[in-house]
């Protein structure tokens, strides 16, 4: 809403806003870009136009929104899955995430799920073998090694404090 109250504002077109993205109809002048550049900025949003951290976010928000967001097992491995939806082949998504993020995608993805692991042991609503099984861990001893190499405690002991 901010992005497209802000692009109205300065009476630029767009056809589509969307999470992280937007396409606007005409060439924006460099004076229009600022302006809109300040403004999101206030509203705490940024403005990218690197196609390199434009294609890091992308792969920042789907690995987001199947962690956070999706209950869906994806059918193929992480790395197919954002090659297909990315259209780019791996080893380039993978070698420029790491250039720019300084940390491996498969980090950034488990990362995430340990966060949304913790979040669900915070919550209370389910045990651990319900939370492996809603998060895809092969078993709740997997899940526990991955939490305790991440954060350096046991699902049980983080659950306490």
């Amino acid at each position: 809403m901010v992005v497209k109250s802000e692009l109205e504002k300065l009476g630029l077109h767009h056809t589509r806003v969307e999470l992280g993205e937007t396409e606007v109809l005409e060439n924006i002048s460099p004076n229009k870009l600022k302006l809109l550049n300040n403004a999101l900025s206030k509203a705490g949003l940024e403005l990218m136009d690197d196609k390199k951290s434009i294609l890091v976010e992308k792969i920042k928000s789907i690995i987001i929104e199947l962690v956070h967001y999706s209950d869906d097992q994806i059918k193929v491995n992480l790395s197919d899955y954002l090659s297909e939806k990315l259209h780019h082949n791996y080893s380039h998504l993978s070698s420029l995430f790491s250039e720019v993020k300084g940390t491996t995608i498969e980090h950034f993805y488990l990362a995430h799920k340990i966060e949304k692991v913790k979040e669900l042991l915070v919550y209370d609503e389910l045990n651990l073998t319900e939370i492996a099984f809603k998060l895809h861990y092969s078993s709740v001893a997997h899940l526990s090694n991955q939490f305790k190499k991440m954060t350096g405690l046991t699902p049980s002991h983080f659950k306490k404090t």
